[in-house]
């Protein structure tokens, strides 16, 4: 992945919702400013898809850096 700094659009918009693919792979699928935010996309997609697994991560602005890279945080949906 090339470094870029961080953009406005990045700064306002920390909570990134992620799919996971194989071979370690991921996409962005949102982002969002409030957690809550992105727990309820999280749990709506659960339902959809409950065989696709998504992880919500912060993107911690103030230490961004070409060699940060965003820490999952695990949350527990209950179905």
């Amino acid at each position: 992945m090339i470094p870029k700094e961080l953009t406005y659009r990045d700064r306002l918009l920390p909570w990134h919702l992620i799919r996971h693919l194989p071979n370690c792979q991921r996409i962005t699928v949102a982002r969002f400013a409030r957690r809550p935010d992105a727990e309820s996309y999280l749990y709506a997609l659960c339902r959809l898809m409950p065989e696709v697994s998504h992880t919500i991560v912060f993107v911690n602005v103030l230490c961004a850096s070409e060699t940060s890279i965003p820490i999952p945080m695990q949350l527990s949906i209950e179905r």
